[in-house]
């Protein structure tokens, strides 16, 4: 296996792939991430530990949207059971899978530990029991210090658990290993891996203007009823594109991906 050191510019093709294939089929794209919300949100009506065990099948979950979005490039149906991916393929494979998401909400739980001696929790409680933002908590330094320091908390474990699901999987790399290729990956690749960041921002704002432009001219009623569709389409084209992330990342061999650069891992 070998890492692809790849150009700035692979930042926006990953961006374009991920919408040209997701309207290749964007019911089943889209149902499937749907699918997916909508079993994390029964989970998270346990409090507390179903909120860990909804982040603990973050990992899996990545995975099966990952293989639904091979199947969509190569013309076919991606059906529900596609989810499940990561768990149809023998016992190795699903303890790992279960090792890294426990990983996961670990990394995840403690972050939210960090920023509760911030803000007392507020962040924390907001995210794992549930509850409405304020302006007044908004405006609350402790709370703006906790965002800010999860943000960039949560960027260093995103960077971990990127492509960590696919090499587990597909390249039947250990879990502390695939967490180490991952970050170096995406380490390696900073600068296509912000087109990709910054590309994104730019297609959700243009999302956000052709939304206010309906609420301007027809009803903010209506635009209300918008958003979450609009929401559901943005994240699943989102989750589409991270399969070529990955594709592109990582090659078998020097001729696997002519445009980049290889380096052993």
């Amino acid at each position: 296996m070998k890492l692809n050191i790849v150009k700035p510019r692979q930042g926006f093709t990953w961006v374009k792939m991920g919408i040209l294939v997701f309207f290749k089929q964007p019911l089943a794209l889209s149902g499937l991430f749907f699918m997916f919300m909508a079993m994390a949100s029964v989970l998270t009506v346990v409090p507390l530990v179903g909120s860990a065990v909804a982040l603990a099948l973050l990992p899996a979950a990545t995975l099966g949207l990952m293989a639904a979005t091979e199947r969509a490039a190569a013309g076919t149906f991606p059906m529900p059971i596609v989810l499940a991916t990561a768990f149809r393929s023998g016992k190795d494979k699903s303890r790992n899978m279960l090792i890294l998401g426990a990983l996961y909400a670990v990394g995840f739980l403690v972050m939210m530990g960090i920023t509760s001696a911030l803000d007392g929790g507020q962040l924390a409680k907001l995210y794992l029991v549930g509850g409405k933002l304020n302006k007044e908590m908004l405006e609350t330094e402790g709370f703006q210090g906790a965002t800010f320091i999860f943000l960039g908390l949560y960027t260093c474990l995103s960077s971990l658990f990127w492509h960590a699901p696919a090499l587990v999987f597909w390249r039947d790399v250990p879990p502390a290993k695939a967490l180490f290729f991952s970050v170096v990956a995406v380490f390696r690749n900073t600068a296509a891996y912000l087109v990709y960041g910054l590309a994104w921002l730019a297609v959700f704002a243009f999302g956000g203007v052709i939304v206010t432009t309906i609420a301007a001219l027809a009803s903010p009623e209506f635009a209300a009823i918008l958003m979450l569709p609009f929401a559901l389409l943005m994240a699943s084209m989102f989750f589409t594109s991270i399969y070529f992330t990955y594709i592109d990342s990582f090659s078998n061999s020097d001729t696997d991906s002519p445009q980049a650069e290889t380096t052993p891992v």
